[in-house]
């Protein structure tokens, strides 16, 4: 798999890669996303942002998001701070 790929059923994100950004385990990260401890968002792009999406993973208090273009390239990443939730 490369580190993000699209199909019918959306965006598939190697766990690698959001492991990194949160300072967690591989391995953790599908047992969160399941529990819902942590939690993801797809925005597609439009106007000038068309063909790219927005891929953002919120665990904790901290967010990454990521930029891919349509042939599922990277384009930026950035991890910030986010409320928590009551």
């Amino acid at each position: 798999m490369t580190s993000v790929e699209f199909d019918d059923n959306g965006f598939v994100v190697d766990a690698e890669i959001v492991a990194q950004a949160f300072g967690i385990a591989p391995s953790e990260v599908q047992g969160l996303m399941r529990s819902q401890a942590m939690t993801s968002r797809c925005e597609k792009g439009v106007d000038e942002d068309e063909g790219r999406w927005r891929l953002t993973f919120i665990y904790q208090n901290r967010a990454f998001r990521m930029t891919v273009d349509n042939t599922n390239r990277i384009l930026s990443r950035a991890k910030f701070d986010v409320p928590r939730q009551a």
